[in-house]
C-alpha cells in the first residue's frame, strides 16, 4: 500500500526577467547563493544535481524537464532518507512573464503527508531568498547551511 502524499505550490513575483531567474536553477555558483553551501549541476534533460544544504541534508535527484527561460522540472528527495529518498517527488519551477518581471510559480508534487510541513517551512525560506537576490540584493551565506557545521 503506498503511502499517503500531498502537493505543494507556492506562488511569488519577482522584479527581474525570467531570463535572469532561470539562471538560478541552472548556474551552480547563483544556486549556491540561494541555496546550500556545496551545489552540483548537470543542467541537462537526465543530468544529475546534488545540493548539500548543511552537511546533513543532501538533495539529490535529475533534470526531468528543461524550457529556457520558462520551466524547470528536477526529482527530489534527500541522500540517505526512507521518508523521502532520491527521485521520490517531483519539483516544478514555472517562470512567467509578468508585469515587467517574473511570476515564479513552485509546484512539489508527491510529498509524504509528514513531510509536508517541513517542505513548506523550507520552499517558503529559499523562495525568499531567490526573490532578493533575482532583484540584485545580496544576502550574504544562508544561515541554513551553517547548522551542520
Amino acid at each position: 500500500m503506498s503511502k499517503p502524499t500531498e502537493n505543494l505550490r507556492k506562488e511569488i513575483w519577482i522584479d527581474c526577467s525570467p531570463s535572469t531567474l532561470f539562471t538560478f536553477f541552472t548556474d551552480p555558483d547563483k544556486m549556491n547563493r540561494w541555496m546550500g553551501r556545496h551545489v552540483l549541476l548537470e543542467p541537462k534533460i537526465g543530468g544529475k544535481y546534488r545540493i548539500d544544504i548543511n552537511g546533513e541534508n543532501v538533495a539529490i535527484g535529475e533534470y526531468k524537464e528543461l524550457i529556457p527561460n520558462e520551466k524547470v522540472v528536477l526529482t527530489w528527495g534527500w541522500e540517505d532518507s526512507e521518508v523521502m529518498p532520491p527521485g521520490s517527488t517531483t519539483v516544478e519551477f514555472l517562470l512567467k512573464p509578468q508585469y515587467q518581471g517574473t511570476l515564479l510559480i513552485l509546484n512539489h508534487y508527491d510529498i509524504p503527508v509528514e513531510k509536508v510541513p517541513t517542505n513548506q517551512k523550507g520552499w517558503t525560506h529559499y523562495i525568499d531568498r531567490i526573490k532578493h537576490l533575482g532583484e540584485g540584493n545580496d544576502l550574504g551565506a544562508d544561515p541554513w547551511s551553517v547548522q551542520g557545521e
